[in-house]
């Protein structure tokens, strides 16, 4: 079988170099390029960051292409209607990707819930503390977490919340009931969470759907959790709500947000680079993903994380 790689550079060297030998030992594997035009033609492409939409143009050049692993998670911004027509397989390490993105969730939640950060900067300025002074909206007992879409991380972030004492509540026009969860609906989840973390992908339909009038919903010294996309969230909004409540925006819109946005400046919002997704050893997660799925469809058998052609408008 005949394989290549569509990325960028810094894709390549990153997370796809380790496991280059892997790849050569299942099949005839490459070149990498960004460049859809210096690719022969193969059977499987395996793809990452910076691959470029591979359109009916694109295809014309591909003509044994059949398949598609890509080493990271959604492929939106390059699987083109002209793929899923040819019914070529797309497999995703979205679920891979997940939990990375989980585990940044749950300490969020976790750290927020002790207003670690605010309590960390108090105790460097004044150097001593007064337990009995703290007020019973502090910590993580019996609180109500709140998520925004059962999404692939979404329903991660729920399992990994069972072990802690919360009660979780979960709303997604599209699911009715996740385990661990109560199904709510979006109005219900604002009133009642004590934190909401947002994993709903950006749609049309999605865009700006964390508003002024849901933020208003929340409680005093709640918290907001954005790890989703930046526009799924009204910016605007939350600039006048946060003296109220609290945020962690680890995505924005745009990305960086100008140096002179008022949400720099607000002590009750922390902003942090798009981190929570896969990064440095998490990337060998990704790419030892993709080397399981190209074994997989060498060995004729199916994906074990496909993306199917009935949920491109939907996918994140």
């Amino acid at each position: 079988m005949r394989a290549a790689g569509a990325m960028s550079a810094d894709a390549a060297a990153t997370v796809l170099a380790p496991v280059l030998d892997d790849l050569r030992a299942l099949c005839d594997f490459g070149p990498i390029t960004g460049e859809l035009a210096e690719l022969p033609d193969v059977d499987l492409l395996v793809t990452g960051w910076g691959c470029p939409p591979i359109t009916q143009d694109a295809l014309a050049r591909l003509p044994s292409l059949r398949a598609i692993v890509h080493t990271a998670g959604s492929v939106r911004g390059f699987v083109t209607d002209a793929c899923w027509d040819r019914g070529i397989a797309v497999s995703s390490a979205a679920s891979a990707n997940a939990l990375p993105v989980a585990e940044y969730t749950v300490a969020m939640i976790l750290l927020t819930g002790k207003r670690v950060l605010e309590r960390a900067r108090s105790y460097r300025s004044v150097k001593q503390v007064d337990h009995y002074a703290i007020p019973p909206t502090v910590g993580n007992y019996g609180a109500t977490i709140g998520i925004l879409s059962a999404s692939t991380i979404g329903r991660r972030v729920i399992e990994l919340l069972r072990p802690y004492d919360f009660h979780v509540l979960m709303h997604d026009p599209f699911v009715t009931e996740v385990d661990g969860a109560e199904s709510v609906g979006l109005t219900e989840l604002f009133r009642r969470s004590d934190v909401v973390s947002v994993h709903t992908p950006l749609l049309p339909e999605t865009r700006g759907l964390v508003s002024g009038e849901l933020l208003g919903l929340l409680r005093d010294d709640a918290v907001l959790i954005n790890t989703a996309r930046g526009a799924v969230l009204d910016q605007d909004a939350l600039v006048a709500e946060a003296g109220r409540i609290r945020a962690v925006l680890d995505v924005t819109d745009p990305e960086v947000l100008p140096a002179d946005h008022p949400l720099w400046r607000s002590e009750n919002v922390l902003i942090t680079p798009h981190l929570a997704g896969s990064q440095g050893n998490e990337w060998g997660r990704l790419a030892n993903h993709a080397v399981a799925e190209v074994r997989r469809w060498v060995n004729g058998e199916q994906f074990a994380t496909p993306v199917p052609a009935g949920r491109r408008e939907r996918i994140a």
